[in-house]
């Protein structure tokens, strides 16, 4: 399968010079050596080829041809020193080769003399810009060549196709008829590490041109795979994305990127969606282990260890590698199991090895065991509020928005119908949300459905759906303004509304403002909505939640005893310190609880703090110190007991969320 890389994160590189130059006695080779060439040399020359090579000057490649079997080479340079020297160092070892002094705008051999024409950088030498009097001489230069080849031979050109060379090739020859691929050139082995720019191998192959015939334009990766395109731009985008990814991968193998987060996105050669996106995460340490990659199980991308620069981090940390690749795998494709994904990525991960790793050395391959889980398209969609959707099935260890479990199991069946479970909350922050109910006064005393609460923001309905199912004080309003988001709920994820569970589609805002000016009362608002804006520091709420003019009317709507519950996920310091100060200033009392492992943050807003410390327990002494406390001290036996006894049958102690709270001082 053949891989195209696109970066998703630019940092600024420098370009290596094209020059040529000598090394001791050794000639040096900026565009590769002969066993990086080979490949391409031997695929499109023959040894009884009689080939020139123009602008020889010091290289080897004449040479390597010539010990391999490749004897009617003829080499020309328009400098007489080289010629001299060429001929001094390979008369007498190579007497057949020839080395001539020659202009290759003006040749003297005869019309169609040579089967191939090897170019190795005498092109881009030749073409520094795209002045009158170079882009005249380049003219010259592809006529002479083009007089000299014969029907059905190849011009072969190994350049870095800046620019200006691009458009030339592309403009010149497909005028000519003649077929073009290109050959991407692996110089990894080159002892050149430093020299950024990637090397290409043009393939020019002379024919008649015909009417009508459709140009061919190939290019070849060094997977060797050929695909075949029917417009030039088109070609020239693949081009340029190679040539950045190659500039871009050499800053990742030579820099720390421990400041700096580079997603890389690969596509295979049968999809236009990415098959892997590739995370680059370095830590700040000098680590023993260098190097490894973690591939992420299918239906786990989006948690927050996975999803988030800082979970990253932290399963970088948990690892102990200097560099960690976080591969997420993508739905619309296959995969058949870890060996298998493996093989795939190896040539593509091992170019991300940093410089500090040793060749040689296995890089192990981690995952969250060796199933990578499965994942089953159920239903996708678009919503004018919310963008493209995707329901799924994920066979997979671990926290999905939703989970199946088994019902009306028969004798002798092995299983009954598969629907979801209203006992399972997704996220640790829904878990500490609901345990803000026990900040309530004498919430386990009240009857069913007295307790008014508003949600807004439904999701999936989860929470919503959790808090219907074992809370029967409460009488529950949703607020969502996404209409399709209500049809999800209903349609896939169990969300059933009765009389004491109602979805209204709004803006919460609006509605808020409208109970207001109505006079109602609530006991209870929770509110868990995501920004669309990815251009602050705050993904939940959006801004216009935690305005002043919006919480002030929050203040108003809650009965004296009432809370307010705020998942707040703000990445921005000084953002999140300006929420909570406009919280402290407009409620009594405010108490935040930071979920580990998220970097979600409960806010709980009071209107009244008496309850807060009377009923409760809670103080800023206590809070503070929580971590040392036992949890159940925290609670009035009353409401300890109550909150266990409504998750009764799940997995949830939501006492135990009480741990280290802290009281936000005014």
């Amino acid at each position: 399968m053949v891989f195209q890389p696109q970066v998703l994160v630019f940092m600024s590189s420098s370009t290596g010079t094209t020059s040529s130059k000598k090394r001791g006695t050794k000639a040096f080779e900026w565009y590769g050596e002969y066993p990086e060439l080979c490949g391409v040399l031997h695929k499109y020359i023959k040894p009884k080829d009689k080939l020139l090579v123009v602008g020889c000057g010091n290289s080897v490649i004449s040479e390597n041809l010539y010990d391999v079997g490749y004897h009617g080479i003829v080499n020309i340079d328009i400098s007489d020193i080289v010629i001299r020297q060429m001929i001094d160092k390979n008369q007498s070892k190579r007497p057949d080769m020839k080395f001539l002094k020659k202009d290759v705008k003006q040749m003297d051999f005869e019309d169609g003399e040579f089967g191939v024409v090897f170019d190795k950088g005498t092109l881009d030498a030749l073409m520094v810009d795209e002045t009158e009097s170079v882009v005249a001489d380049i003219d010259a230069m592809f006529k002479e060549i083009g007089r000299v080849l014969k029907q059905g031979g190849r011009y072969i050109i190994i350049t870095l196709l800046q620019d200006q060379i691009l458009k030339k090739v592309f403009s010149y020859f497909p005028e000519l008829g003649w077929p073009i691929r290109i050959h991407l050139i692996s110089t990894d082995s080159s002892e050149n590490k430093d020299f950024h720019m990637p090397v290409f191998a043009v393939v020019l192959t002379k024919f008649k041109k015909l009417p009508n015939m459709k140009q061919i334009l190939e290019v070849s990766t060094v997977e060797d795979k050929v695909e075949r395109f029917d417009d030039v731009d088109k070609v020239k985008g693949v081009l340029k994305e190679m040539q950045y990814y190659a500039l871009i991968r050499q800053q990742i193998s030579k820099r720390n990127m421990s400041k700096e987060h580079v997603s890389l996105c690969l596509y295979s050669d049968i999809s236009t969606s990415p098959r892997y996106t590739l995370h680059i995460v370095d830590s700040t340490q000098n680590l023993k282990q260098k190097f490894a990659i973690f591939i992420v199980p299918q239906g786990r991308e989006t948690d927050w260890l996975f999803a988030t620069e800082a979970g990253r981090m932290q399963l970088s940390d948990s690892a102990g590698f200097e560099r960690l690749i976080v591969v997420c795998l993508h739905r619309d494709h296959t995969y058949t199991d870890l060996d298998s994904i493996k093989t795939e990525l190896s040539d593509k991960v091992m170019e991300l090895t940093p410089q500090t790793s040793k060749r040689g050395v296995q890089v192990p391959f981690l995952s969250l065991g060796q199933d990578i889980g499965k994942r089953h398209i159920k239903c996708k969609g678009h919503s004018d509020m919310s963008g493209e959707y995707v329901i799924e099935d994920v066979e997979v260890d671990g926290d999905s928005e939703a989970k199946l479990k088994s019902v009306g199991k028969k004798k002798g069946k092995k299983a009954g119908k598969l629907t979801i479970d209203p006992d399972y909350l997704a996220c640790q922050h829904h878990i500490s949300m609901i345990a803000g109910l026990g900040f309530i006064p004498d919430i386990h005393q009240m009857k069913d459905g007295k307790l008014s609460a508003l949600l807004i923001g439904l999701g999936g309905g989860g929470l919503a759906t959790f808090l219907h199912q074992h809370f029967k004080q409460i009488n529950l309003s949703v607020v969502d303004i996404d209409e399709a988001m209500v049809k999800i709920a209903t349609d896939w994820f169990g969300f059933v509304q009765d009389e004491l569970l109602t979805v209204h589609v709004s803006d919460g805002i609006e509605l808020v403002k409208k109970e207001v000016e109505n006079g109602l009362k609530r006991d209870v608002i929770m509110l868990d909505v995501d920004s669309k804006d990815s251009s602050v520091g705050m993904s939940c709420p959006p801004q216009a939640f935690v305005e002043e003019e919006f919480l002030l009317n929050i203040k108003k709507l809650l009965d004296h005893n009432g809370i307010l519950i705020l998942n707040l996920v703000c990445r921005d310091e000084d953002m999140k310190k300006t929420v909570i100060k406009r919280l402290t200033g407009i409620f009594h009392q405010v108490v935040v609880k930071d979920i580990e492992e998220e970097v979600n943050q409960i806010v709980y807003a009071q209107n009244s703090m008496e309850q807060t410390n009377s009923e409760i327990g809670l103080t800023n002494d206590t809070c503070h110190n929580c971590a040392m406390k036992n949890p159940q001290t925290l609670l009035s036996p009353e409401t300890s007991k109550y909150l266990n006894s409504c998750v009764k049958g799940t997995d949830i102690d939501l006492s135990d969320q009480f741990k280290n709270m802290i009281i936000v001082d005014r």
